[in-house]
């Protein structure tokens, strides 16, 4: 006799899935029934969920538990002792008690940068910042990793940043309309899988298996040309898209094959542009034969591809991972002007995009719909830093900075809360991370495993996973609100964020003002009725609560917001963006007024830095096999890896030339750190170029090279990329790229540790 199985509904940033377990809690997963192109990811959640690396109890640094709060360099090496959560929760709130009456909650970080959940109220970050407001306030962050760069530029030069990622045009509208579409930094399937609230249908994955449009994609790297689309792959050499964007913009101006009309009636400042394109300023003219110098490719190809862009309609797009660079907001700004010159901005399938193949929610045709939210409150206190500054504000209190033409001074910071987030998989330059994680006097982190963030802290309190709990998923642009049932226990002693918060609120006399009162599952409620009410202001009908909870899931009404691109366009004066001009703006006289040399008034050709650390070019970008970190111990991620460790891809004539065979195990350096990979030889990378992508966990080893030094047994290579931001004006995350040298490695393998937790003593 078989026992049917119940499915039950939930969801992820990778996707809306069915879930049940065995009768020995063998978890299985299926994807959304609708789902045209189901992730592959899901299938990393069956080994992650129950995996030895889970956190089961709370725990303590022995050093933090026997003398006290402090700086240390002992973060990172030291057991942990596991106590009771009374003990735990005593001692977490004692030090935030501590911590503000003796420095000021200015003196408080509250971390929470991640992805921990697709659900809207265990959402770690509205939990964790919703706690701080009700005790004081804390000092926060501002910008994300993935488009920090990208958040402070495009408000000087379109008035927001939502004008282009929430209105981008859909697939749909791209493949009716779009002649050609030229990818800078190409169009990745492997980003597709993945949307911060989640994605119930696939629709860009799907979309871009038959597009139909012509396709020009600039990259590196051949798996960042779409499969089965009509597709030329330029691969050109990395961090030179700006070089190139500028040769097709000067085939444009000089060839008259530009939209004077346009430019005049919608733009600001492109006279300065075009006197720069021509070589005015600075002697060089930025001609299709100093691009193709720079870049690596055909001068006849570039005027060939700008009479090609002129010709029709077009769509020019940058992906995220190019502002991620040093001089992160040049591709940026130079693709915008190019997309101006052409004068199809605010047309549709034409113009500028910024972000297809970076996300799945960039191209959905999902509605434009605000799912239900947790309210966070006010933050009393207004320091901040930008996101990827963490480890200057731990090593630098005191110390002046530039951002966005403000002249900013870092906290003292003096205590760490970090929930739902790895900041050891986000950041750059590990080892200085991990000398700024022993300055402040504890680090306290809500972790579901034992990644290295959890490592190097004082106090590590056991998280569930969202199959362990009871949400509501919603993700910008999709097509449902998912029903997110429990499908497991919790794992060990394992709280959610909201319970282990309003713990720490009883003893901090905030309790009532915490919770209002309400449990999970009313806070549920309340937060769906609230959505639902406002939803029904505006003429829609849709199921209570109870309904909704039962049937699994809601499909959305099309809710839609028409981008303002296009009245813009029609009538710019009537219709003004929200810039100082009103207009777009190719030259910023705002920006200009900063003196910023690494970010000038307009878009300009920045060569990177004096090349340091090898004669590869590495670059880091984001996997296929898991999101950042999440799931590295899962099948997916683990069948990828080499040798078990991180796999690089390098081109065979560079492999030939240092002796590597596919499948050996290699030593990555600079002068920043060192880590060991598995050599995948491929021609899908351009000579010269190395890829290792991010979120291996960071597994830091004596290095055996470098006596007295540690390198990443593992294979992440943020050990090797550089600490600095893409310019004083985001001062954004600029770690996509490094130089490397890369070597056959002989010596004894160590061991990968992170597959099992630290060692750990009971109290």
């Amino acid at each position: 006799m078989t026992t049917e199985r119940t499915w039950l509904p939930s969801s992820s940033h990778w996707g809306a899935f069915r879930a049940t377990t065995d009768a020995d809690g063998t978890l299985h997963v299926a994807p959304h029934p609708a789902d045209p192109a189901p992730s592959p990811l899901l299938d990393n959640l069956p080994d992650t969920v129950r995996h030895r690396t889970r956190v089961r109890r709370p725990a303590i640094r022995r050093g933090w538990l026997e003398g006290g709060p402090g700086p240390t360099d002992r973060r990172g090496t030291e057991e942990f002792v596991e106590v009771s959560w009374d003990t735990a929760l005593d001692l977490v709130a004692e030090e935030l008690d501590r911590t503000r009456r003796e420095h000021g909650n200015e003196a408080i970080f509250g971390g929470s940068y991640g992805w921990s959940s697709a659900g809207r109220f265990h959402h770690a970050q509205s939990q964790l910042h919703r706690f701080h407001n009700t005790i004081g306030g804390y000092t926060s962050s501002r910008g994300n990793y993935s488009v920090g760069t990208s958040q402070v530029l495009l408000p000087h030069l379109v008035g927001s940043s939502g004008v282009l990622f929430a209105h981008a045009d859909s697939w749909q509208t791209i493949r009716e309309h779009t002649d050609l579409l030229v990818a800078f930094g190409g169009l990745p399937r492997k980003n597709l899988s993945i949307a911060p609230g989640g994605v119930t249908r696939h629709t860009s994955a799907a979309a871009l298996r038959d597009l139909g449009t012509e396709l020009v994609v600039i990259s590196p790297l051949a798996d960042d040309v779409p499969t089965g689309s009509r597709s030329a792959w330029w691969p050109v050499a990395p961090g030179t898209d700006v070089a190139l964007q500028l040769g097709l913009a000067h085939t444009l101006l000089t060839s008259g094959l530009h939209d004077r009309e346009f430019l005049e009636r919608c733009c600001t400042g492109f006279e300065v542009f075009a006197d720069y394109l021509l070589g005015k300023p600075d002697g060089t003219a930025k001609t299709a034969e100093w691009a193709a110098g720079i870049c690596g490719v055909d001068a006849a190809d570039v005027r060939a591809l700008a009479e090609r862009m002129a010709a029709g309609r077009t769509l020019i797009t940058v992906s995220w991972s190019l502002q991620r660079t040093e001089h992160g907001e040049q591709p940026v700004w130079a693709g915008l002007a190019l997309a101006a010159m052409l004068g199809q901005i605010g047309l549709p399938g034409g113009g500028f995009g910024h972000g297809y193949g970076s996300m799945a929610d960039i191209g959905d045709d999902g509605p434009l719909l605000q799912p239900p939210t947790l309210p966070m409150g006010q933050n009393p206190v207004s320091t901040f830093i930008p996101v990827a500054r963490i480890a200057d504000l731990l090593l630098h209190p005191g110390r002046q900075y530039d951002y966005d033409g403000q002249r900013l001074t870092y906290p003292d910071v003096r205590l760490v809360h970090w929930a739902g987030g790895n900041p050891f998989h986000h950041h750059q330059d590990l080892n200085r991370l991990r000398r700024a994680f022993g300055r402040p006097d504890t680090v306290v982190v809500h972790e579901t495993h034992w990644t290295a963030t959890a490592r190097h802290a004082d106090v590590v309190l056991p998280a569930t996973v969202p199959l362990e709990r009871e949400d509501i998923g919603g993700g910008f642009r999709d097509s449902h609100l998912i029903a997110m049932h429990q499908v497991l226990e919790p794992y060990g002693e394992a709280r959610d964020d909201h319970a282990i918060l309003a713990g720490l609120a009883r003893r901090l006399g905030t309790h009532r003002e915490f919770t209002e009162g309400r449990s999970p599952r009313e806070w549920l409620v309340h937060m769906y009725e609230r959505w639902r009410g406002g939803l029904a202001a505006q003429g829609h009908d849709v199921p209570p609560f109870d309904e909704f909870w039962a049937a699994g899931e809601l499909r959305l009404p099309r809710v839609s917001h028409p981008s303002p691109l296009a009245p813009f366009r029609a009538d710019p004066q009537a219709n003004p963006l929200r810039t100082p001009s009103g207009r777009i703006e190719l030259f910023s006289a705002e920006i200009d007024s900063f003196g910023y040399p690494d970010c000038p008034g307009h878009p300009v050709w920045l060569p990177a830095r004096q090349r340091r650390g090898g004669p590869l070019h590495l670059i880091a970008n984001q996997p296929a096999t898991r999101l950042h970190g999440q799931g590295d111990v899962g099948a997916v991620s683990r069948r990828a890896k080499v040798a078990g460790r991180e796999p690089l891809r390098i081109h065979p004539r560079d492999a030939a030339e240092r002796g590597i065979s596919d499948g050996d195990v290699v030593r990555v350096s600079n002068h920043l750190g060192a880590c060991l990979a598995g050599a995948r030889v491929s021609e899908d990378v351009r000579p010269g170029v190395v890829v290792l992508a991010t979120g291996a966990w960071f597994d830091p080893q004596p290095d055996p090279v470098r006596p007295g030094e540690s390198l990443c047994a593992h294979g992440n290579p943020n050990v090797l990329t550089a600490d600095v931001p893409a310019s004083r004006l985001s001062q954004g995350c600029a770690g996509q790229h490094a130089h490397v040298e890369v070597e056959r490695y002989d010596g004894p393998v160590p061991p990968v540790r992170t597959g099992e937790p630290p060692p750990l003593a009971e109290r």
